[in-house]
């Protein structure tokens, strides 16, 4: 089976994007896998499916729907980086002429802003804190509590002697658990996150980010992602390290973050009343190459 792709990547955090616009490619969850796999596939940390506007699309402004698969072949709910690449992605190939797009994804409709300058803001929507949904089971903890919000002790399952992490935890479409280190160059994410992502709290697994304060409008950010391992930026959890932050009382509205592949701004106004408001996330996105690969029919 012979496919076309598209290999992109937004602030490191790299992508091969499929075009079903035409028709559906039918691919498997070992097909995705390979196609990510950097030995025998392209390499990716998602695959990202471009998808003409749903007939059950939630409402009639939907222009596209987006599907975005891990690294392990399993499909998620969200992807910051790859949203900006996915609008860069459609209106290069002229699958739209709009600088405002409107996408489908299995979380719900999000917003994509093309800029000026060539970078990408992305309407992630509001983030959820309703533990349920993120979904976190809190059952016995105790939350400590810091700002106007509080953190949640997460214990070692597979070092009792250990002390429990502090983690905030919330949703921004896929779920994040945020910790607090004093320098990420020398945080323990290759130990620490895989433990954190499968944590049997976080039913669904669990994105792990360890951020780094460094005043109010700077934080430097690592991310364990859920089935993709460390990757060089992850959107979604640079939303959920500023949103944390500043309910946390450490950050502003605006916040710069630092990654590994690159700069993402991030802004969120916080709550009017019991509503949070959208977080807005603005970075780059960039076709790398394009390219056909022979995919086997069974893997």
């Amino acid at each position: 089976m012979r496919i076309r792709f598209t290999k992109m990547q937004g602030a490191g955090n790299d992508f091969v994007v499929l075009d079903e616009t035409r028709g559906r490619l039918g691919l498997s969850t070992a097909q995705y896998r390979y196609l990510a796999d950097r030995h025998f596939g392209v390499g990716a940390d998602q695959i990202l499916t471009v998808r003409p506007s749903p007939a059950n699309a939630v409402d009639s402004g939907v222009d596209f729907e987006y599907l975005i698969h891990n690294a392990d072949g399993g499909e998620v709910e969200q992807c910051g980086n790859g949203a900006r690449c996915f609008a860069r992605y459609v209106r290069d190939r002229g699958l739209t002429t709009q600088n405002t797009i409107r996408v489908q994804t299995l979380s719900g409709v999000i917003e994509l802003r093309l800029n000026p300058d060539g970078r990408v803001t992305v309407d992630m929507g509001a983030p959820i804190f309703d533990l349920s949904r993120i979904p976190f089971d809190a059952t016995g903890l105790t939350p400590q509590a810091q700002g106007s919000w509080c953190l949640w002790p997460l214990e070692h399952k597979n070092s009792p002697q250990a002390a429990p992490v502090f983690i905030a935890t919330l949703s921004m479409g896929n779920p994040h658990a945020v910790l607090l280190v004093d320098d990420v160059d020398t945080a323990p994410v290759a130990e620490l996150g895989p433990i954190i992502e499968q944590h049997p709290r976080f039913t669904r697994r669990v994105n792990a980010g360890f951020m780094q304060v460094l005043d109010r409008s700077h934080i430097r950010l690592r991310v364990y992602e859920r089935g993709a391992g460390e990757t060089l930026a992850c959107g979604t959890g640079a939303c959920a390290a500023v949103v944390a932050g500043i309910r946390l009382g450490l950050l502003d509205a605006r916040v710069d973050v630092q990654t590994r592949g690159g700069l993402l701004t991030i802004e969120w106004a916080g709550h009017s009343g019991d509503t949070p408001a959208a977080v807005l996330m603005t970075g780059p996105a960039q076709a790398v190459f394009d390219g056909e690969i022979d995919l086997p029919e069974r893997i």
